[in-house]
């Protein structure tokens, strides 16, 4: 890859990986250092990545940092107990993007992350199963119950609207 190719991979996808790895951590700086971290590997083995792959290159550094940070963090915090009044809406309620993103946040992790690559991203179940390492049809599965659950989660439309 050349330098010419290397900047223009920034024009090009850092706010996507941005946008993919704020949406699971919730944390701007973190996901800013994640995506400026994936850059500099990127840098580093510029002569050996060809510019074709550099897209799902970069989003697969960014996914499997962003996975040992939450490892990381997970054996030093204690898990919480999740509630099942927590997981009630108002029926009233109309602001349906804080409502998908509160549904997203009670997916497991590779649900959540499959579903925001599909359907947020536009990538391709083979795209998928590259970024996170996953077989495709384990990828089918993971967005076909990440959406049951938003689907089970958010209820009828209608209860929203």
């Amino acid at each position: 890859m050349t330098v010419k190719e290397y900047n223009r991979s920034v024009d090009e996808y850092a706010d996507s990986v941005y946008r993919f790895i704020r949406a699971d951590l919730k944390d701007e700086d973190r996901a800013n250092d994640i995506v400026q971290d994936s850059y500099e590997k990127l840098w580093r083995h510029v002569a050996e990545i060809e510019y074709v792959v550099v897209k799902s290159w970069l989003f697969s550094t960014a996914y499997h940092a962003m996975i040992d940070i939450i490892r990381r963090e997970k054996r030093m915090t204690s898990l919480e107990e999740s509630n099942d009044a927590d997981i009630l809406f108002e029926s009233q309620y109309t602001d349906l993007n804080e409502i998908l993103h509160s549904a997203l946040d009670r997916l497991p992790e590779q649900q959540r992350t499959s579903v925001l690559l599909r359907d947020y991203e536009g990538y391709s179940y083979k795209e998928i199963g590259e970024i996170t390492g996953s077989s495709e049809a384990q990828v089918k599965i993971n967005i076909y119950r990440g959406r049951i659950a938003l689907k089970n989660f958010i209820g009828k439309i209608e209860t929203v609207l």
